[in-house]
C-alpha cells in the first residue's frame, strides 16, 4: 500500500511539470507583446526584434603596409678602452649621462708621462745645441778648406759631424712626440657623442693596456638612431618595387595599437636571405631626439609602402570569424539581417580594410547580440527614443484628450 501511494504521487509531479512545460512552451504565447517582452516590440510573428548597433562602411584613404619586429640599434657603439697603464685618477663623468665628442672622461695619472716627456724634450735641446755649433764649425771650416789651409778630410769629419746631430735631433723630435701622445693618453675622451653605459673601473685602480679585458665604458650613439627587422623573402620584392617611391615610409612604434614614436626611411637591405628561416634583414635610420627608442629594446615596425585613397572601412568588431572566411552582419531592406561574407584586405589598428563583400554605406552590425540569426528583425539602438518618441507622445496627448472629454462628459451625464 506503501509502495502504491509513492507510486502515485510520483505520477502527479511528473504529469505537474510536463504540464508546466507544455504551458510555457505553447504556440499562443509567443505572441509580439509577449516575445517583445524587454525588447520593445515584435516583428508579428511571434519573434522578439532585436536591439543592436551598427555603422556604415565607410570609404577613405587608407596605407598599403606590411609589418614586423624589430630591435632598436646604436648607428654607432664604441667601447672606451685605455691606451696606456696607469693608476686611474678621477671618472668626470657618472654613468648614464650623455656625453659630447672630445669630452674628457678619464684622467690616469700623468706624472711619469709627463716626467718622459720632459726628458725627450731636454735631449732633444741638447742635441739641437750641439746641432747649432756643429753647424757653426762646418761654416768656420769651409773658407780655411778653399784657401788650403785645413784638409779635406778635417772638413769631411766636421760635415759627418752636422749631419749626425741633425739625424740625432730628428730622433729626440720623434721620441719627443711619442711622449706627447702618451701623456695625452692619459687623459681618456669620448670619440663619439652619445649615452654612457655601466662604469666598469673607479678612480684609485690600476689600468691596464694588456690582456684585453673589459672596457672602461661603453658609448652608444643615441640621435640618429637604427631599428634591424626581417620580413619574409615573398615581401622583398614588393618592398623594392616601392623603395624608391616618396610616398614609402618606414613607422616605428612601441606599442602596436599606439602612435608612431619615428619615422624613417630604409637604409639597409641586407644581401643574403637567411636560409634558416627565409627572411630577409633591413635597417631604417629615425631621428631620435627625444630619445623614446633604446638601444636593444624590441619595436613594432610598419612599412608603409603607399596609401591606398579609395579603401572600404568597418571597425574590428563588425567582421566575425567564419569557417571558409569572415563575415559580416548587414542591415538589408525592412531591417532585415544578412550575412555577408567578406574579403580582408588588412588592419590596421581599430579598422579593418575589406576588399570584397561590401561597399561603402553598407550598415553593418558592430555589437553582435547572442540571439541573432540570418533573416531576423533588428531595430537600432536609439531610434525608438527618436522616432518613437514622438509617437508616442502623440499617441500619449491623444489618450490625455480623450480621458479628459470622457470626464467632462462624464460630469455632464452625472449632473443631468
Amino acid at each position: 500500500m506503501k509502495r502504491l501511494l509513492m507510486a502515485v504521487v510520483f505520477c502527479a509531479i511528473a504529469a505537474a511539470i510536463a504540464g508546466g512545460y507544455w504551458y510555457w512552451q505553447r504556440p499562443g504565447d509567443a505572441t509580439p507583446e509577449s516575445g517583445a517582452k524587454g525588447k520593445g516590440k515584435g516583428d508579428g510573428k511571434g519573434r522578439a526584434v532585436l536591439v543592436v548597433k551598427s555603422v556604415r562602411a565607410v570609404m577613405k584613404p587608407m596605407p598599403v603596409l606590411i609589418e614586423a619586429v624589430g630591435t632598436v640599434e646604436a648607428e654607432r657603439s664604441v667601447q672606451v678602452r685605455a691606451q696606456v697603464g696607469g693608476v686611474l685618477k678621477s671618472v668626470l663623468f657618472k654613468e648614464g649621462d650623455r656625453v659630447t665628442a672630445g669630452q674628457l672622461l678619464f684622467q690616469i695619472d700623468p706624472r711619469t708621462f709627463q716626467a718622459q716627456y720632459n726628458q725627450a724634450l731636454a735631449a732633444m735641446a741638447r742635441n739641437q745645441a750641439q746641432l747649432e755649433n756643429a753647424r757653426a764649425q762646418q761654416a768656420r771650416l769651409e773658407p780655411l778648406l778653399k784657401r788650403e789651409f785645413i784638409t779635406q778630410q778635417e772638413y769631411d769629419v766636421a760635415v759627418t759631424s752636422a749631419k749626425s746631430l741633425e739625424a740625432a735631433v730628428q730622433a729626440d723630435q720623434a721620441a719627443a712626440e711619442q711622449a706627447r701622445i702618451q701623456l695625452e693618453f692619459s687623459q681618456i675622451r669620448a670619440p663619439i657623442a652619445g649615452r654612457t653605459g655601466t662604469l666598469a673601473v673607479t678612480p684609485g685602480n690600476l689600468v691596464s693596456v694588456a690582456g684585453g679585458g673589459a672596457p672602461l665604458v661603453t658609448i652608444n650613439s643615441m640621435d640618429p638612431i637604427l631599428v634591424a627587422f626581417s620580413i619574409p623573402e615573398r615581401q622583398l620584392v614588393e618592398i623594392r618595387h616601392h623603395q624608391n617611391n616618396k610616398e614609402m615610409r618606414i613607422e616605428i612604434l612601441p606599442e602596436r595599437s599606439g602612435p608612431a614614436a619615428a619615422e624613417g626611411k630604409l637604409v639597409f637591405v641586407d644581401n643574403t636571405i637567411t636560409t634558416q628561416t627565409g627572411t630577409v634583414l633591413l635597417k631604417t635610420r629615425v631621428d631620435n631626439r627625444a630619445e623614446s627608442l633604446w638601444p636593444g629594446q624590441f619595436a613594432n615596425v610598419r612599412i608603409v609602402l603607399k596609401i591606398e585613397p579609395e579603401a572600404v572601412v568597418v571597425p574590428e568588431n563588425a567582421v566575425q570569424p567564419g569557417q571558409d572566411s569572415s563575415f559580416v552582419y548587414l542591415i538589408g531592406p525592412e531591417n532585415k539581417v544578412q550575412v555577408q561574407p567578406v574579403k580582408i584586405s588588412r588592419q590596421i589598428g581599430n579598422e579593418v580594410v575589406i576588399s570584397e563583400g561590401i561597399k561603402a554605406g553598407d550598415q553593418v552590425i558592430t555589437e553582435i547580440p547572442q540571439a541573432l540569426q540570418p533573416g531576423a528583425t533588428v531595430r537600432l539602438a536609439g531610434a525608438e527614443g527618436k522616432g518613437g518618441g514622438e509617437k508616442g507622445g502623440e499617441k500619449g496627448r491623444k489618450g490625455k484628450g480623450k480621458a479628459k472629454d470622457e470626464r467632462k462628459s462624464g460630469g455632464d451625464s452625472g449632473g443631468k
